[in-house]
């Protein structure tokens, strides 16, 4: 058993926690037994794997355990002190992990693209990207300016999305415009002209999210045939981004399963 957080693979797992590391190794850091499931799914195979013997005794974890060490994952009983140094959440989860990033395909033929721009709360860029999985997103583009997609909150608010929604990571506008040609493209905005439930979602589209306190970056809006709102009522001037994308991609699920 690994007692000390001076242990060096401790250490090599503690500093996936900065945005440089994680670029530089490919790899970020999961928590819990849900998530690790969500990446074993995917064919996400950790390169290393660290639990609590008691606190990992579920069937769960243990048929995860089992799983990993068949795939070759080192895997590491450590005590409740090491856990928590890997963890950044109260109650640190039973199992810790090192995954790679996934790199999936974009889809040659998307029909639904969400953009990200400038946002930069990872709560909300988590909430976000678990809504696009639900709502049936074929691809994800985070743009410049946005908070690093496997960052740990990142990654806890989206619930397993980055194993099931295909990202592109640190696009440049030249890239996102070639991504989005064909497509109808839409700005969410508070002062929009267009009421989001008017548009035709059926139609090969994408929707562009920005940040919370700037809003969209000029490229994004250079890039929108229009800017979408939602009514609302009252004196209230605009929602959270997560919300207003939830609402608005919802919209378009719901065109979508009527067709």
């Amino acid at each position: 058993m690994i007692t000390s957080p001076a242990n060096e693979k401790v250490k090599y797992a503690r500093a996936l926690r900065q945005r440089r590391q994680r670029a530089r190794e490919g790899r970020f850091l999961i928590e819990g037994v849900r998530l690790l499931e969500e990446a074993m799914r995917a064919g996400c195979i950790p390169a290393l794997l660290f639990f609590q013997p008691e606190q990992a005794e579920d069937p769960r974890a243990q048929a995860l355990l089992a799983r990993a060490r068949a795939a070759g994952t080192p895997c590491y009983a450590v005590s409740e002190p090491v856990l928590r140094s890997l963890s950044e959440t109260v109650t640190p989860q039973p199992l810790v992990a090192v995954v790679p990033q996934p790199r999936p395909q974009l889809p040659a033929l998307a029909s639904l693209v969400l953009v990200v721009d400038r946002l930069r709360d990872p709560g909300n860029l988590g909430t976000i990207l678990r809504t696009a999985a639900a709502a049936g997103v074929d691809a994800v583009l985070l743009g410049p300016g946005t908070v690093d997609v496997y960052s740990p909150k990142v990654v806890r608010a989206g619930m397993g999305a980055h194993f099931r929604l295909p990202l592109a990571v640190g696009v440049k506008w030249p890239q996102i415009a070639e991504r989005l040609h064909g497509l109808n493209v839409w700005l969410a905005d508070a002062r929009g002209e267009q009421v989001y439930d008017a548009v035709d979602w059926r139609k090969p589209a994408a929707l562009i999210i920005g940040g919370e306190a700037a809003g969209a970056s000029d490229e994004a809006a250079a890039l929108a045939q229009g800017r979408l709102r939602i009514p609302m009522h009252g004196d209230t001037e605009s929602l959270n981004a997560a919300v207003a994308a939830a609402v608005i991609l919802f919209e378009a699920a719901r065109q979508r399963r009527a067709r």
